[in-house]
């Protein structure tokens, strides 16, 4: 069964097992003591922190290990926040950062702290001279993940770097998605890592903190891993990371072109195949192995298990797939398409032959999907009886809104409106994403008694 969810966890690389299954015999002793059994553990410990090191770019006496990388970037906000409370109490953030350093974020707020969101374009990519805008005297901190998770989209992490150096605040890098395929511009301070995103073990983080950094630690003292990371470090999968994240650099030139050629077809086939359908996310400057795109008239939760049920493993960032049932909030910083939300994320081995596969059962998959939930097949003009109407989608999820508005615009006539009226957060996103690309103008929301009224104007 074809795995495309690299980009939520990576299958084990094989190299990881191997390191992981040696180092359950050798490495399971205190590395604080001075035992023999301590110092092999040791040895292990310094080892793998030396290649981890290595693989970031920095001094293995500047890198943690943690028991995951969302511990990482909430250690690494924090520290550094605390460390430099002296400066101020603001912190800056893009509209996309990963929910790990969002939630870091609120917190902070909550505690009295302030904090920016730096917005992104229709891509998903920050302008470096409007994140540099959004620095003060006041910033102690300033976030920036070096590729989106959700759609792949590189940011110019250096660019950002070079102003964040200009006005003395340091820059925290999230590399989760990024680090298995090469190492992050210069110029940041602090940077955070998992290596389940690259085919090392669960369970283990990367922070590297500069040296010259002010970094105050949070939580109770410990002695383990500088103060950083508290508790027993896990040797064994300490040292699968480090030798998994060496193999896949070593693997990540001829692997990121291979995979990079099968995203560009996925990127192409798929709007040629699947009518009504948005591909999102910079499509120049993005991870080689990962694609979004968004179906229009799709329940999205209803189409992944579709396609789970063909077998392909693939993962959303509709509103339709998480329990809260309000849009990704990637999706809506980029202001696009956020219903019927598939993510490709190709793992390394990824056959050409899985993928033209894909591209051959994703029609159908959709089509029968907007069959049973009544979408139309295409929005053709009929003559009108009145120059306005009103859809009442109160109650209904997407994308039943959104459907039962391509339903009767043909039944306005040109110039004429259709208000939909929703209580779904994700028509907020969802009405002006389907005007986009269907070419009709979106007026605007206006307050009803219940949810929003969504008012469209005919256009064509």
């Amino acid at each position: 069964m074809p795995y495309f969810d690299a980009a939520s966890s990576a299958p084990l690389h094989p190299v990881a097992r191997q390191a992981l299954l040696a180092a359950l015999d050798e490495g399971w002793a205190d590395p604080a003591r001075l035992y023999r059994e301590g110092r092999r553990a040791r040895l292990l410990l310094d080892a793998a922190r030396e290649a981890a090191a290595e693989a970031v770019g920095c001094r293995p006496d500047e890198l943690t290990f943690t028991s995951s990388g969302t511990r990482a970037v909430h250690s690494g906000i924090s520290g550094a926040l605390a460390g430099r409370r002296r400066v101020g109490r603001h912190l800056v953030v893009s509209a996309v950062e990963h929910s790990s350093v969002l939630h870091a974020a609120a917190t902070h707020e909550a505690q009295g702290g302030t904090f920016a969101e730096v917005p992104v374009d229709r891509a998903g990519a920050v302008s470096a001279a409007v994140y540099g805008e959004a620095l003060r005297e006041d910033t102690a901190l300033a976030c920036l993940q070096s590729a989106n998770h959700e759609v792949g989209t590189e940011q110019p992490v250096a660019e950002v770097a070079e102003l964040c150096r200009a006005s003395g605040v340091p820059l925290l890098v999230d590399a989760a998605q990024s680090l298995g395929w090469g190492p992050v511009p210069t110029g940041w301070s602090l940077l955070a890592a998992s290596a389940h995103k690259w085919g090392g073990p669960s369970g283990v983080g990367l922070l590297a903190v500069r040296k010259g950094v002010r970094f105050a630690p949070q939580g109770p003292a410990d002695e383990r891993e500088s103060g950083r990371a508290a508790g027993f470090e896990n040797i064994p999968a300490v040292v699968a990371a480090a030798a998994s994240l060496r193999a896949v650099r070593a693997e990540a030139a001829a692997e990121s072109v291979r995979l990079r050629a099968l995203v560009d077809l996925i990127r192409a086939r798929v709007p040629e195949l699947v009518p009504d359908v948005e591909v999102v996310g910079d499509p120049v400057r993005r991870l080689p192995h990962l694609v979004t795109f968004s179906c229009l008239y799709v329940d999205g939760e209803t189409l992944l298990h579709e396609l789970d049920r063909v077998e392909f493993s693939v993962s959303s960032g509709s509103s339709c797939t998480s329990s809260t049932l309000t849009p990704s909030h990637v999706l809506r910083a980029m202001g696009v398409l956020s219903e019927g939300n598939v993510r490709v994320s190709l793992p390394a081995g990824t056959m050409a032959e899985d993928v033209d596969r894909f591209l051959r059962v994703l029609p159908g998959v959709v089509s029968e999907v907007r069959e049973k939930l009544g979408a139309p097949v295409s929005v053709a003009p009929s003559p009108a009886a009145a120059t306005s109407l009103v859809v009442d989608s109160l109650g209904k999820r997407c994308p039943i809104p959104v459907i039962e508005l391509a339903k009767v615009i043909g039944e306005v006539p040109v110039g004429g409106t259709v208000t939909v009226l929703s209580d779904d957060e994700a028509a907020r996103l969802d009405i002006p994403a389907w005007c986009v690309m269907r070419e009709q103008e979106y007026v605007g929301e206006e307050p009803a008694d219940r949810g929003s009224a969504y008012v469209v104007r005919r256009l064509s």
